[in-house]
């Protein structure tokens, strides 16, 4: 059978000022976790997942991305000819992803606010549903997280979220959500969604984190959002707000995601991700349990690394 959803948006038009200056002239979606950039793994994901339209909304200065999953056939000839048969391999896969994906870019248009980039992409997808994945979130998981969110809109035929349990005290960094009933395989149902609410003050044990499944409906609470931005000219247009409106009278799922969630935003997680992504890998991880060790014995010193 074909795919209930075929197409996904990328939102990659943010600046990464969390991980400044790193990102002043990098693309934060171009940081390396392990050898791949961070928005190749989303890529990959969705792929995986029989996505087949996928759409990279972006800002100035980030034509980098297009650059890493454009052909490079000069490149492959001449690593070909070198003898560097595995790295034209891998230059060649890359290009051959982004032919998978039907991958387009988009020039972000609009006001600010993370549901800017989604109601950009939705006015070529018609009244198709579609998947919006971050591309500062790296999951781990036997099943994709994008399949995983595919199977609940094929269970429900509604908007879902991707959920992760968290602790109390974190609630204040994520969209919590309000559930109204626990149903199996860590399918909720959603009745509102709270924007970084005090631990004392969340519905929820979970936070709305890495990625939806949006429909046609909450496509209509984003146009009437940006409507009125364009009225008053003021605030942003949020995802969770169009999402919170449209679950007050409709049917909203949460999915709780089984896998490892790695998050790049900020230089203390990213760093995580990197040191996970590289003890993970066959070559590199024994090089790094060897330094831990080394350095657990006989304890740091100024000249371990650089600053």
């Amino acid at each position: 059978m074909p795919p209930t959803i075929r197409r996904a948006v990328i939102p990659a038009a943010g600046l990464g000022s969390r991980l400044l200056p790193l990102t002043k002239a990098i693309p934060k979606e171009m940081l390396p976790v392990g050898d791949k950039p961070v928005i190749e793994h989303t890529v990959r994901e969705l792929v995986a997942s029989g996505i087949t339209d996928i759409t990279i909304v972006v800002s100035g200065g980030k034509s980098v991305i297009q650059d890493h999953f454009r052909p490079s056939p000069a490149l492959v000839e001449q690593l070909r000819a070198d003898g560097k048969t595995a790295y034209a391999d891998a230059v060649e896969e890359v290009a051959e992803l982004a032919r998978q994906g039907h991958i387009t870019y988009l020039d972000q248009h609009g006001p600010y606010g993370n549901g800017t980039p989604v109601l950009n992409a939705a006015r070529n997808f018609g009244d198709e549903p579609m998947l919006v994945l971050w591309p500062d979130d790296v999951f781990v998981a036997p099943v994709p997280r994008a399949q995983q969110l595919i199977r609940a809109y094929e269970a429900t035929n509604c908007p879902v979220l991707a959920l992760l349990p968290i602790a109390p005290g974190d609630s204040e960094r994520y969209g919590v959500p309000v559930v109204k009933e626990d149903l199996d395989d860590g399918l909720l149902r959603i009745v509102g969604l709270v924007e970084k609410p005090k631990a004392e003050d969340a519905p929820s044990s979970f936070a709305a984190i890495g990625g939806y499944v949006i429909t046609p409906g909450i496509i209509d609470e984003l146009r009437e959002q940006t409507a009125r931005w364009y009225e008053h000219r003021t605030g942003e247009v949020y995802l969770a707000d169009a999402i919170n409106a449209y679950a007050k009278s409709r049917a909203v799922y949460g999915q709780v995601i089984q896998g490892r969630w790695y998050d790049t935003g900020n230089p203390a997680d990213y760093l995580v991700a990197q040191f996970a992504s590289a003890l993970a890998h066959p070559e590199y991880g024994p090089v790094l349990r060897a330094l831990a060790r080394d350095l657990d014995d006989n304890g740091p010193s100024d000249t371990d690394g650089p600053a």
